[in-house]
């Protein structure tokens, strides 16, 4: 199992002595698997100050992280768009492979909740809106001809079912635990099944995309979206049928009653007893 980090650089809703802006570097352990105990996860943070701001700070606090870690991480992902020349060059400065991701949910969590109860109680505290980050979506590509399904279906599992997830056989995917996204045990998660002979090479192809997640986008023609990296859009599936539609839009609204969370999953065909691929994701607004 590799390990990986989320990362973010960033100023706070803080002063300095100089009443300039604190800035923050945020570190912590991505969960990969839906058995993960979340006060397990390697977190650090360190403060500077404005005029510190470059790489050679941040990759010396990644250096200075990777020292603290029980393991150095195989890669790093990173979800501000406006800091990505400075991200990327830090973490290659460090040694570590960057990747812009929106699969940083426990960075954003974390930096949620420092939000209300960390930086609040310091002195200097400067109260204000946390715009989002979420920047437009390219336009939608479509999928290699090669790796286009036959088939796909909108289906449930129940929260609870993803306890047994550990022993499914799974070739390629990612997870993370529920309990990050407050999910009660007996809630409905939506997802969706694409059935193709080439499932292999399709899931391979899709770990290496940094999965997001799935939306309906109903502008003619209404389509289903795959979301992936910070604003990559590729054309799962065209839904030229009102009734293919209606589904998607039930999909929607199930997604947002689960907190965002849903899935997608891989088989070589609708008898198949295994997964070839499996990302468990959460659609939710970076800030």
């Amino acid at each position: 199992m590799p390990v990986i980090w989320e990362i973010d650089f960033y100023s706070r809703p803080v002063l300095d002595d100089q009443q300039k802006k604190l800035w923050e570097v945020l570190i912590c352990e991505s969960p990969l698997e839906i058995n993960t105990r979340l006060d397990s996860l390697f977190h650090y943070s360190q403060f500077c100050s404005n005029t510190e701001v470059n790489s050679v700070v941040l990759s010396k606090a990644i250096q200075e992280a990777i020292a603290q870690a029980p393991k150095p991480p195989d890669k790093i992902r990173f979800f501000r768009r406006q800091m990505t020349n400075m991200i990327a060059r830090g973490c290659q400065e460090a040694g570590v492979p960057s990747y812009a991701s929106r699969r940083t949910l426990a960075l954003n969590a974390w930096i949620q909740e420092r939000m209300e109860t960390v930086y609040p109680a310091m002195p200097n505290y400067q109260a204000g809106t946390n715009p989002s980050v979420n920047a437009p979506l390219n336009p939608p590509q479509p999928l290699p001809d090669a790796l286009i399904g036959q088939q796909w279906a909108f289906v449930t599992l129940e929260a609870g079912a993803f306890a047994d997830m550990p022993e499914w056989k799974i070739d390629f995917g990612e997870a993370f635990p529920l309990e990050l996204a407050k999910i009660d045990p007996k809630a409905l998660i939506p997802g969706i099944i694409v059935f193709s002979p080439r499932a292999l090479p399709l899931a391979a192809w899709m770990s290496g995309l940094e999965l997001a997640s799935l939306h309906l986008s109903d502008e003619a023609p209404a389509r289903l979206l795959l979301e992936t990296g910070i604003s990559d859009t590729w054309i799962l599936a065209n839904l030229p049928k009102p009734q293919l539609k209606q589904e998607a839009e039930a999909f929607e609204v199930a997604k947002k009653e689960a907190n965002g969370v849903h899935f997608l999953a891989v088989q070589a065909n609708p008898q198949a007893e295994e997964f070839t691929g499996f990302w468990l994701m959460r659609e939710v607004d970076l800030t």
